[in-house]
């Protein structure tokens, strides 16, 4: 029996929710080994059919989307015309409202998601989309591996024609800061500790809330109705959307303000690999 290998066929960004972080963003990357007869064309697989038609099924069951433990006792939910409404309430009784349309959820059956339990999921969607030659399907995920700091987002953005414009799904993102020309860890870990599972929302989609420790943002987007809310201690406002772009340029002002008298340039990863550069000029302090 032959085996081919595929590392990072494709990266899932999504965001989850998690029994004891309520919603966080998370990125994995995906391995993939496939086990099987050889083919007439001597191949387990064609690689440009794992590439298309393997990654398409992936990415169409959990990227971009809303992780939902269907196990969790605090969790409730129903559906309406193919919207569905959830309430999500964690361990310690902060609850995460989100209403969506169906497309914009990949609802697991488990108590908790994580790598584990998706894995499972993925393997089983993919043996009923793998030809008869093909007898075993092996599904990896990780997350980066960095020393350095990283912080976990969630986001949505209204304008977005694609899977972007759902407004709970998320990333884990590298920070490279870089101060006066040197890498400046101290202000990444900064920053990483601030936005550590933090919703990074846009202020023009903020409506009025349920109380007034929480924070409700709803919008109309090409795929329907999306409304969240949370407690307002899980929120970071922006004045603009939620784009890396904008992430990377709100980053280097803030910067600039706490240390006028430095240069920056921030290197705002979203997810694996990909992101956003902004940068600021040296200006000297006056007296």
């Amino acid at each position: 029996m032959a085996r081919l290998f595929v590392n990072q066929l494709t990266v899932i960004d999504c965001s989850c929710l998690d029994p004891d972080s309520g919603l966080v963003g998370e990125s994995w990357a995906v391995d993939l080994e496939l086990a099987g007869n050889l083919d007439a064309q001597g191949m387990v697989l064609d690689f440009g059919v794992v590439k298309r038609s393997i990654r398409q099924v992936i990415d169409d069951y959990a990227d971009h989307k809303l992780l939902v433990p269907a196990r969790w006792p605090g969790l409730t939910s129903r559906a309406d015309r193919g919207q569905t409404q959830l309430v999500f309430v964690d361990r310690i009784g902060r609850a995460v409202h989100h209403t969506s349309p169906e497309s914009a959820l990949c609802v697991l059956d488990t108590e908790r998601v994580d790598a584990g339990s998706l894995t499972a999921h993925l393997q089983r969607r993919l043996s009923r989309s793998i030809p008869d030659n093909v007898s075993d399907v092996v599904v990896r995920l990780r997350t980066e591996e960095t020393d350095g700091a990283y912080y976990r987002y969630s986001h949505g953005l209204k304008k977005h024609g694609g899977a972007c414009q759902r407004i709970a799904h998320g990333h884990r993102s590298r920070l490279v800061v870089y101060e006066n020309g040197r890498r400046s860890e101290r202000w990444e870990r900064h920053w990483a500790q601030k936005w550590r599972g933090i919703y990074l929302a846009s202020r023009d989609d903020e409506v009025p809330a349920s109380a007034p420790n929480r924070l409700r943002f709803s919008y109309r987007a090409s795929e329907g109705e999306f409304t969240l809310e949370l407690d307002r201690d899980r929120c970071y406002m922006l004045d603009s959307e939620s784009t890396v772009e904008c992430i990377a340029e709100h980053l280097v002002r803030e910067l600039k303000r706490l240390s006028p008298a430095s240069s920056f340039r921030v290197h705002a990863f979203e997810g694996l690999n990909k992101g956003a550069i902004a940068e600021s000029q040296w200006a000297p302090v006056r007296s």
